[in-house]
């Protein structure tokens, strides 16, 4: 009588033998699955099975340098227009009883404009070129070149260097935009030497943050602003060093020159750019004549708010309604005021028409509306009557 033992060592072996086929082929299959669940893209194009990885070198296999070409808009824009930018270097000279020294007072920047026969002219700010006894210009390749002034300009703090041109190209001549297209939010790009020479045409970018900006400034420094300067704001960081240096669009061209910036500690990205458009006709006169040709009526002025109320009333007899305008301290003799009939403490409220509350109005209008051999209109208080004259506007530099 036979029975199936279970236990017996041959039916055992028989049955493991199968059992681990099985078990195997099963566990085959979901190994395949799992790796296509896994990684479905592990076929390549040719039918050929592949797997990417992001591992690292092992062994001794050698890691590659990867060079890249990084070209835009902003790269094109400073390579056309870096080159025309340069150090400008004001040197003084000092004494020291019967020695005398010349000493580095200052660095700024400069941009190479135009270049006429053997000269190219630099524009630049009237403050880095203000007390030099000599200039020196720094080429973008380090080149040190003499420099002479051809003119400035306090009012606009504008001034036009020349420099042999023996030693620069045509293509370090910038090319100018128009600063009336600008747009707020529009890119641009800072080119200067913040600093000194050390970061020499160091470049920062930013944006267009605000158009016919207008910033009070005081010449004479007596606390009192003289001018109000037509500037562009932006963001780009403008630092000392920077001053006469270019702001330029994104398409390389010079739509500024940097001037100035609000230091203040709570105060961070506001700089300032002179428009262009606003430079062109001054350094043009700068270059012919050395100097701003200006209007002028041959008088010296104070703003009525400045008088005390007590001489407004009785010595100026102003009515009570009139508390602004501007005062007439003197005359000069042969002036286009002289001939007109103006005297001292007339005090003018209105030119062409237009309004006149202050001194900084009258010279806008004066230095911005009027041309010299200009007529102009001017309306007056004398002894508490309004008057009307004409007068014919002269030279500024013959007063």
């Amino acid at each position: 009588m036979g029975y199936y033992d279970d236990h017996s060592p041959n039916q055992y072996r028989k049955r493991g033998k199968g059992s681990s086929f099985l078990m195997g082929l099963i566990g085959g299959i979901i190994g395949a699955l799992l790796v296509v669940l896994i990684y479905p893209n592990v076929t390549n194009l040719n039918g050929q099975t592949s797997v990417e990885t992001t591992q690292k070198n092992q062994g001794n296999a050698p890691s590659k340098n990867v060079s890249l070409d990084v070209t835009s808009d902003v790269t094109a824009a400073v390579e056309k227009t870096a080159n025309s930018v340069v150090g400008i270097t004001n040197i003084q000279t000092s004494s020291f009883w019967s020695t005398t020294e010349s000493q580095e007072a200052g660095v700024g920047s400069g941009v190479m404009y135009k270049k006429a026969e053997d000269v190219v002219y630099i524009v630049t700010n009237h403050h880095v070129v203000e007390g030099a006894s000599q200039l020196e210009v720094t080429l973008a390749d380090g080149t040190k070149l003499p420099a002479e002034l051809r003119g400035t300009d306090v009012w606009t703090d504008l001034a036009v260097v020349q420099v042999d041109a023996k030693d620069i190209s045509d293509k370090m001549i910038s090319e100018f935009g128009d600063s009336d297209a600008l747009k707020i939010g529009e890119p641009v790009i800072a080119i200067g030497n913040p600093l000194g020479l050390q970061f020499s045409g160091s470049v920062t970018q930013g944006i267009i943050s605000g158009v016919n900006r207008t910033v009070p400034v005081d010449i004479n420094k007596d606390g009192i602003p003289d001018w109000q300067a037509e500037v562009i704001q932006t963001d780009a960081a403008i630092n000392p060093g920077n001053s006469g240096g270019a702001l330029v669009n994104i398409g390389g061209q010079v739509i500024g020159i940097n001037s100035m910036k609000i230091a203040e500690s709570a105060v961070e990205g506001i700089g300032f750019s002179i428009p262009i458009n606003y430079v062109i006709p001054i350094i043009e006169d700068l270059e012919k004549f050395g100097e701003v040709k200006r209007p002028s009526m041959g008088v010296t002025l104070r703003n009525v708010n400045e008088v005390a109320a007590y001489h407004q009333q009785q010595t100026l007899k102003l009515p009570k309604d009139v508390q602004e305008g501007v005062m007439i301290e003197s005359v000069v003799p042969n002036s286009p005021a002289e001939s007109a009939g103006l005297k001292e403490l007339d005090v003018i409220v209105e030119l062409d028409g237009e309004k006149v509350d202050d001194i900084l109005q009258l010279r806008k209008h004066l230095y911005t509306e009027k041309s010299v051999g200009d007529s102009m209109k001017v309306k007056y208080y004398r002894g508490g009557k309004l008057n009307e004259v004409t007068l014919k506007l002269t030279d500024e530099s013959r007063m």
